[in-house]
């Protein structure tokens, strides 16, 4: 799979284990929603410090986010 599509899922799941709206996140990350859902749709290409500011404004390890679960791969 695709890291990109690998991260927006990551992304999706931990920021609706959080309970936070794509909004939300956007805010607390300073851009806005729209970046949000391209980066979970996988059309966005991240930076290490977006990684970063993902993981801060989720509070999960940066790490997390690009975990490849096996029912991912192809």
């Amino acid at each position: 799979m695709d890291i990109r599509h690998t991260f927006g899922n990551n992304l999706k799941h931990y920021r609706m284990q959080a309970n936070m709206s794509q909004a939300a996140l956007a805010v607390k990350m300073g851009v806005d929603r729209a970046h949000v859902s391209a980066m979970e749709r996988g059309q966005q290409n991240v930076t290490i410090v977006t990684l970063w500011h993902v993981a801060q404004a989720l509070e999960v390890r940066p790490d997390l986010l690009l975990k490849e679960d096996k029912q991912d791969t192809i």
